[in-house]
């Protein structure tokens, strides 16, 4: 027995190994893809304002546009501001929305700002300074260490949210910095209108779940019952996960095509399982990944995925030349999301995470649009190309797949 142990061991100790080793030479290549990082920028895309309802919506997948609009609308607040970020960087941009959040609450705005510690560490502390005028809330895990044992505790902020005073809310997976502006491809929306209260019910729900109450914001913003605009957050601190099975009701129930995007393609088996059982059934379905994420183990470890999704008939997408940092998905020309969760366990049942679900046939239209206008930059991955890689990508992918149930 004490043999089998030992051989037990040592077999895990060498994966163990193999894996370390695996992950060092990415790290090397992701240095050095860093270093040739192009300075390409992006065509525009800038569709009209559409309605649903009594709101107005507007989907940017532009940074310098939605920058642009967002610091006007900071700059139009009368009353109050919430602005939540996972990152928010020291450079043109991001001190171009910290000095203006600045001179709104020096002017007597209310101005709330939720900034997630670990997403930030790199960011200089000087930066992350503020004056008393602003109301600031540093969202950190791990905040008491009595909690380490609590799984909970290890959840990040991941949401990116402004609302403005509870009439115009942006959302969408845009964080705050000039790299973003122009050389990465993401989306976000705008919503003038009622369901601007619920992001902002959902901002003040965070804010007062993590502030004593001294600190609390005693507003109440009324959400609404309203089955075409619906927001999904997921709560790390109640163990609710919506936005998880939002995907997976929309896939069990698209009749004829799915058009998914995501930054990080990592999903669990009953994600994975709902979205194969779509294209096995006839649905055309096509799921749009970076070719050369930001993050290089996450790109190994969702092709651990691609000979099961290309063997069920889902078309994969590599998005190539710059970062594809989306996360959206359009189905059957009725049925849209726009957030900030990736389909990654991270965010299906890790971090705070928001998305809003849209029934809309012209806003669908703009997101199909935008789904086509990105398969132009974008190579097919097909069963052909997959099968011809060369034999060490396909033994790295199968050692690195267990480490999808980290990421």
């Amino acid at each position: 027995m004490k043999a089998l142990w030992e051989i037990l061991l040592a077999v895990v100790g060498v994966y163990v190994a193999l894996q370390a080793t695996i992950i060092a030479i990415l790290a090397v290549v992701a240095q050095r893809r860093k270093r040739r990082q192009t300075t390409e920028t992006l065509s525009h895309f800038d569709p009209p304002p559409t309605h649903i309802g009594s709101n107005k919506l507007k989907i940017y997948s532009y940074g310098q546009n939605l920058y642009d609009d967002m610091l006007a609308a900071i700059d139009s607040a009368q009353e109050r501001i919430y602005f939540e970020t996972f990152i928010w960087k020291d450079d043109e941009i991001g001190r171009a929305f910290k000095d203006r959040l600045i001179a709104k609450a020096q002017a007597g705005v209310q101005v709330y700002i939720i900034f997630d510690v670990f997403g930030n560490f790199v960011v200089p502390r000087a930066f992350k300074q503020f004056p008393p005028e602003a109301h600031v809330l540093r969202f950190r895990p791990w905040a008491n260490l009595w909690r380490l044992l609590d799984l909970r505790s290890y959840a990040l902020d991941h949401r990116k949210l402004l609302i403005v005073d509870g009439q115009t809310g942006f959302i969408g997976g845009y964080n705050i910095g000039s790299l973003y502006a122009k050389q990465w491809r993401d989306t976000h929306l705008r919503i003038i209108g009622p369901a601007a209260q619920d992001l902002a019910q959902s901002f003040v729900d965070f804010w007062n779940r993590f502030t004593p109450k001294s600190r609390r914001i005693k507003t109440y913003h009324p959400r609404h019952f309203d089955p075409t605009i619906e927001l999904h957050g997921n709560n790390a601190a109640r163990l609710t996960f919506p936005i998880r099975d939002m995907y997976i009701d929309a896939f069990d129930r698209a009749q004829k095509h799915i058009y998914l995007t995501n930054a990080y393609f990592v999903p669990d088996h009953t994600l994975l399982e709902a979205l194969t059982a779509a294209a096995e059934r006839g649905v055309q379905t096509h799921v749009l990944l970076p070719w050369k994420s930001n993050h290089i183990l996450a790109d190994w470890v969702a092709r651990s995925y691609f000979e099961e999704c290309l063997r069920a008939g889902i078309h994969i997408w590599g998005y190539e030349g710059i970062m594809i940092h989306a996360k959206t998905c359009t189905i059957d020309g009725q049925w849209s999301t726009i957030g900030t969760a990736n389909l990654d366990r991270l965010s299906s049942v890790g971090n705070y995470e928001i998305n809003v679900e849209l029934y809309g046939r012209e806003l669908a239209e703009q997101m199909e649009e935008l789904f086509a206008r990105d398969q132009i930059n974008s190579f097919e991955i097909t069963k052909e190309f997959w099968h011809k890689r060369a034999w060490y990508m396909k033994v790295s992918e199968r050692i690195l797949a267990p480490l999808r149930f980290m990421l």
